[in-house]
């Protein structure tokens, strides 16, 4: 995880411009309570509009000859189709997320600045806790420092990819076991 957290976010109405990735990232509880929101206020709003038209009409029998009551049933299905396809892709993206597959790798707490085939190293392991091992897992490392530019620019948080094996196809890992991991120092 990022240990960079957004506090203060003014504009919160920017969450609703992507309301689909917004409910993904919902937690559990919340993500039902809107599903379940979803569905009941749709009903209860077609049952109020149902019983406005019986109201009107003053009666509540069902006659073949309410015109308004086939278009009202058309809306109704093709807005539940909407509802349906929507909470239940936010529900299946949620459930495939492999977040807790995450925790189970491990990285080691320390790095090593050390000599291997005459060059300096930066090394650290990682490793899989888990039996069921990930296929075409590869690896990317970055330097997150604090920079001032030549022209007096400060960056608090300047990101440099370090090198891993990415050209050589090394980044590929097989987590059968603990592997080292190492960037030659230029």
């Amino acid at each position: 995880k990022c240990n960079v957290q957004h506090g203060n976010v003014r504009e919160t109405y920017r969450y609703l411009t992507d309301i689909f990735t917004t409910l993904v990232d919902l937690k559990w509880r919340f993500s039902l309570l809107v599903f379940i929101l979803a569905y009941a206020v749709t009903w209860l709003f077609f049952g109020l509009i149902w019983w406005f038209i019986a109201y009107c009409r003053g009666d509540l029998e069902h006659l073949e000859d309410h015109a308004e009551g086939i278009v009202l049933l058309l809306l109704q299905a093709i807005l539940g189709s909407m509802v349906n396809a929507f909470m239940v892709g936010c529900m299946f993206v949620k459930i495939s997320q492999p977040n807790k597959r995450a925790e189970t790798l491990v990285f080691s707490s320390h790095a090593v600045v050390s000599l291997r085939d005459d060059r300096l190293c930066l090394m650290f392991r990682v490793g899989d806790l888990r039996d069921s091992h990930i296929v075409e897992a590869s690896i990317r490392a970055k330097l997150i420092k604090s920079k001032q530019t030549q022209e007096g620019e400060f960056i608090p948080l300047d990101q440099t990819d370090l090198s891993v094996g990415f050209e050589t196809g090394d980044d590929r890992l097989f987590l059968i076991s603990t592997l080292i991991t190492r960037h030659d120092i230029d």
